[in-house]
C-alpha cells in the first residue's frame, strides 16, 4: 500500500531578535545541521524540511498558515534553540490545524565544561526556551507530542519516526470514506455509533448503499475478467478441494473473483477506502464476500463486518499509518472467538467467518469453499491461514453515547498448541497483556467490542498519540494494567471528557 502524497514535516526553530545577527546565524546553522542529521539517519519515514528561524509573531503565524495550506505538510516539529517569548506564538498556534511535535532537544549533547561561558549560555538555552514555549501550548490546551533527548540519540529518532506515522494517519483520516452495504446487525449495540460525530472528530464520511447497487456492477463483470482473476487465485494459493468436485469448487471461487472485481470497481469509481458488509443483507449476491474482501483488505482497504463502520474506518486508518513501512507484518480486521483457559497456555482464538486480511499470514495460504450457516447463500470461498507470531496491538473504537473511547490492548500472538483441521477460517491466537484474566476483564470493563482493528506494526504509544491528536479518550491495557487502578482511571476520564 502506498500513500497518495509525498508527505514532509517542517522543522521550525524559535528564537528572537535580541541576540544579534551573529547568534541567529549560529541558531540557523545548528538547525540546518540537526535537520540534515535527522534526514541522513535513515530512520525517519518522511523528510524533514528546514524553515527559517522564527523570531516574530508575523513569521510564526505565516509559517503555521503556510503549513496548513501545504497539502504535503503532515505536521510541524518545533524547537526553541534560544529563548523565544511565547506570546509571539499565540496567534500562529491558534490558527494551526495539523499535528504538532515539540522536540525538546539541544544542539550539544554534553555541557562543554572547560569552555562554557555566558556567550555559550545565551546561545544554547533550549532548557530555558522550550519551557517558555511549552507553557503557552499547555495554557492554550493544544495537543502535541513532546519528545525529550538529544537529536542524535537513536531512541529520540525512533520516537520521532513513530510520531510521523501517527501524524500522517491523522492527516489521512480526514479523507477516509466508508461504503456500507447493509446496516448494522439487528440488536447489536457495540457496532452502532454517531456517524455525524465521527465525521466531526475523525473526518470520516460514512455512506450507505443498497447492496443491489453493487450487484448490478458485479453481474456486469465480463467472464474473461472473472476467468483471469480465478486463474490468478489458482496460481497464487493452495487449492483445498477436501472431497468437493473440482469444477464445482472452481465455480464457487469464481463467484468471489467476480465480487472482487465488482467491489473494487465500485470502490474506485466512487472513491471509497473502506467497506462494510452484512451477511443478513446480501440482496442478489450469490455469496457473502469472503476471499474478495480479504484481497481488498490486503491492498489497503478497511473492512468491518455486520455493519461495523467504526472498525472498517479504523482498519483503513491503521493501514495508512503503516503504509510503506519496511518489514511490515500486517494489519487486519479481527474478532474474539473462544478462550483457552489451560494454565500456562492461556489465550484467545481470533478469527471471523471469512474476512481476515492475508497481510498477517504466516506461510502458506489456501482457498476453501465451505458452508456458512448465516446469510442463506451458497458456500463462500475464503482464504485460510494462520497468523504470524509476534507483538501487536488490538484496538477497539467505541461510542459511549456522548464521546468516543479508543481501547488499546498490547497482545502477544502465538501459535496454537495443536492444528485445527476442521476450522475453515483464517486464525490468530494471542494472549493479551498483562495476562488473559486481567486483560479480558480490563477490556470488558472499558467496554471494548468483539471486533478489533489489529496490527503488528503499530505500538501502543502510537495509538495513544493518535487518540490524543483527535482529542478523544484512550484506555491502555498492557503489562502495567491493574484493575483497581483502571477503574479509577475510567472514573477520572468520565469527569474529564464529559466536560470538554
Amino acid at each position: 500500500m502506498k500513500l497518495n502524497k509525498n508527505y514532509k514535516f517542517w522543522f521550525a526553530t524559535g528564537s528572537q531578535d535580541l541576540y544579534g545577527d551573529e547568534c541567529l546565524d549560529k541558531v540557523a546553522a545548528h538547525s540546518k545541521e540537526i535537520v540534515a542529521g535527522l534526514n541522513a539517519s535513515g530512520k525517519l519515514p518522511f523528510e524533514v524540511v528546514l524553515k527559517p528561524t522564527l523570531i516574530s509573531q508575523a513569521s510564526i503565524r505565516q509559517t503555521f498558515n503556510d503549513a496548513n495550506n501545504d497539502p504535503e505538510c503532515a505536521g510541524v516539529i518545533t524547537w526553541m534553540h534560544t529563548f523565544s517569548p511565547a506570546k509571539m506564538w499565540i496567534l500562529g498556534l491558534q490558527e494551526y490545524r495539523k499535528p504538532l511535535c515539540h522536540l525538546h532537544t539541544q544542539f550539544n549533547e554534553e555541557i562543554p565544561y572547560d569552555t562554557i561561558d555566558m556567550d555559550f549560555m545565551n546561545e544554547n538555552q533550549s532548557a530555558h526556551g522550550d519551557r517558555e514555549y511549552g507553557h503557552i501550548v499547555s495554557r492554550m490546551g493544544i495537543e502535541r507530542k513532546i519528545i525529550v533527548g538529544h537529536w542524535q540519540d537513536p531512541e529520540v529518532v525512533e520516537e520521532l519516526s513513530g510520531w510521523m506515522y501517527t501524524a500522517v494517519g491523522a492527516i489521512e483520516s480526514s479523507h477516509i470514506r466508508v461504503c456500507r452495504f447493509g446496516d448494522n446487525m439487528n440488536n447489536v449495540a457495540v457496532t452502532e455509533g454517531d456517524k455525524v460525530e465521527a465525521q466531526i472528530k475523525f473526518g470520516w464520511e460514512i455512506d450507505h448503499y443498497n447492496v443491489n447497487d453493487l450487484v448490478e456492477i458485479v453481474d456486469a463483470v465480463s467472464e474473461s475478467d472473472v476467468n483471469a482473476l480465478t486463474d490468478e487465485y489458482y496460481s497464487k494459493y493452495k487449492i483445498l478441494l477436501e472431497g468437493r468436485d473440482a469444477d464445482e469448487f472452481r465455480r464457487h471461487v469464481a463467484v468471489q473473483a467476480r465480487q472482487e472485481i465488482g467491489l473494487r470497481k465500485f470502490l474506485e469509481d466512487n472513491d471509497y477506502h473502506a467497506v462494510v458488509t452484512h451477511f443478513g443483507m446480501l440482496g442478489g449476491l450469490k455469496q457473502l464476500p469472503g476471499l474478495a474482501i480479504q484481497r481488498l483488505m490486503e491492498d489497503g482497504y478497511g473492512f468491518g463486518a455486520e455493519g461495523d463502520w467504526k472498525t472498517a474506518a479504523l482498519v483503513r486508518l491503521m493501514k495508512l499509518m503503516t503504509a510503506g513501512k519496511k518489514d511490515a507484518k500486517g494489519t487486519s480486521f479481527m474478532e474474539d472467538y473462544t478462550y483457552n483457559f489451560v494454565k500456562g497456555k492461556e489465550g484467545i482464538l481470533q478469527a471471523h467467518m471469512l474476512e481476515v486480511c492475508p497481510s498477517i499470514a504466516d506461510g502458506e495460504i489456501s482457498i476453501k469453499a465451505c458452508p456458512l450457516s448465516m446469510g442463506n447463500r451458497e458456500d463462500p470461498a475464503r482464504l485460510v491461514f494462520t497468523a504470524k507470531e509476534g507483538k501487536g496491538v488490538a484496538c477497539s473504537l467505541i461510542d459511549l453515547g456522548h464521546r468516543f473511547r479508543l481501547i488499546i490492548n498490547a497482545v502477544d500472538v502465538k501459535k496454537t498448541e495443536k492444528p485445527m483441521p476442521k476450522l475453515p477460517v483464517a486464525t490468530a491466537f494471542w494472549t493479551p497483556e498483562p495476562d488473559l484474566k486481567t486483560g479480558a476483564a480490563a477490556w470488558i470493563l472499558a467496554g471494548g467490542a468483539h471486533h478489533t482493528s489489529f496490527s503488528y506494526d503499530l505500538t501502543v504509544q502510537q495509538m495513544v498519540d493518535l487518540a490524543d491528536t483527535f482529542g478523544i479518550e484512550s484506555v491502555v491495557i498492557d503489562k502495567d494494567t491493574d484493575l483497581k487502578s483502571l477503574k479509577n482511571e475510567l472514573r477520572w476520564n468520565e469527569m474529564f471528557f464529559s466536560r470538554r
